[in-house]
């Protein structure tokens, strides 16, 4: 899933960033269908990275304390926010802001895919220490800040944050301070993914069963019914309600969920998957953070789009998202093939035998 979601994650960065504005038509069914898919990557991504922590977290079934994923859980979190500003910052002086204009800082607060993840793993990390210490299963207090991050969306993001909080808070409540992902409501992802994540880590080997997968399934196709009985009431004389909000939430949630049935139903034909698909899975923070700079630049680097954004053909786009996957993948295999502990050693070799020149 984690694989699926970054290739997706790739290929629509790369499109939307490069594909020109006529071909950007609903008139189209390829363009409807590839941005309808577009809407669901970001929450695949969101489960599957609150999935993997809370797996790795509950399995080991030791106290806070003594949980080695605490320590590199918050190290992780400190990690995705720190990369995520890091991509947006606003000069290339480092410590000269002189000349940084106010949309400039507007951008660099912004919250992105990283400083959502990273909260969400610390939120993650927060109700599990709360659940040892109130005696409650961990589980219902993921399953309560899901709820409490969907069902307070629609009334939070009417709320105008940047007159209660600074620029760099406010923009982690709405969108209009220019983040891309606020806490409202996509943190709840990362803990519907930390519920499922509980889920597998209590029933290590029911995901190889027909059953789990249909669970599954049904749980999905339950969640999008709900959606679409939820629909009819977003809408009052042409004004979107706080209904069609929860539509698309339950929506998402339910294809996610689905989705992962798919995976699981695949999961009971094959004996393993191939390499390359678990490292994919495995590098995503890598593969975001190097693509991301390749088509929109940094402080220190134009990026593709600066001189081809919207320019591109519908062949053209699709080629330039293939060559992007490829080279991520590429990057990907080579980080592989290093043996890390040997170079380390080889390094600290050569370092030892300078030193001993110069004495």
């Amino acid at each position: 899933m984690r694989a699926f979601a970054v290739i997706m994650m790739m290929q629509g960065h790369t499109i939307d960033s490069l594909l020109a504005e006529n071909y950007r038509s609903f008139d189209s069914v390829l363009y409807t269908i590839w941005y309808t898919a577009r809407g669901f990557t970001a929450p695949i991504f969101m489960f599957t990275s609150g999935v993997v922590f809370s797996y790795l977290l509950h399995s080991r079934g030791v106290s806070f304390k003594e949980n080695p994923r605490v320590q590199k859980g918050l190290k992780r979190f400190m990690l995705l926010v720190f990369v995520g500003y890091l991509l947006r910052y606003p000069t290339w002086r480092i410590f000269n802001f002189e000349y940084v204009s106010e949309k400039q800082w507007k951008i660099f607060a912004g919250v992105d895919a990283l400083h959502l993840i990273g909260f969400g793993l610390l939120f993650i990390i927060l109700l599990y220490f709360i659940s040892e210490k109130i005696k409650v299963k961990s589980v219902y207090l993921y399953l309560s800040g899901l709820l409490f991050f969907f069902i307070s969306y629609p009334f939070v993001k009417e709320i105008n944050w940047i007159e209660i909080f600074p620029l760099a808070i406010a923009s982690y409540f709405y969108r209009d301070m220019g983040s891309l992902f606020p806490l409202f409501p996509w943190a709840g992802y990362v803990l519907g993914g930390a519920i499922f994540g509980y889920i597998l880590s209590l029933k290590k080997y029911d995901f190889r069963s027909p059953k789990f997968a249909s669970s599954l399934l049904g749980i999905g196709t339950t969640l999008i019914v709900v959606s679409n009985l939820i629909y009819p009431f977003g809408f009052d004389n042409g004004e979107s309600t706080i209904w069609f909000s929860y539509h698309i939430l339950f929506l998402r949630i339910g294809v996610v969920i689905f989705l992962n049935g798919l995976m699981a139903f695949l999961c009971l034909k094959l004996e393993s998957l191939p390499s390359i698909i678990r490292h994919l899975g495995t590098h995503t923070l890598l593969i975001y953070a190097v693509h991301l700079v390749i088509l929109y630049g940094s402080a220190w680097s134009p990026g593709i789009s600066w001189k081809q954004g919207k320019s591109l053909s519908l062949n053209e786009s699709l080629l330039a998202a293939g060559l992007m996957i490829f080279t991520m993948t590429a990057l990907v295999y080579l980080i592989e093939s290093i043996d890390f502990v040997k170079l380390k050693m080889n390094i600290r070799f050569y370092i030892k035998k300078i030193f001993a020149v110069i004495k």
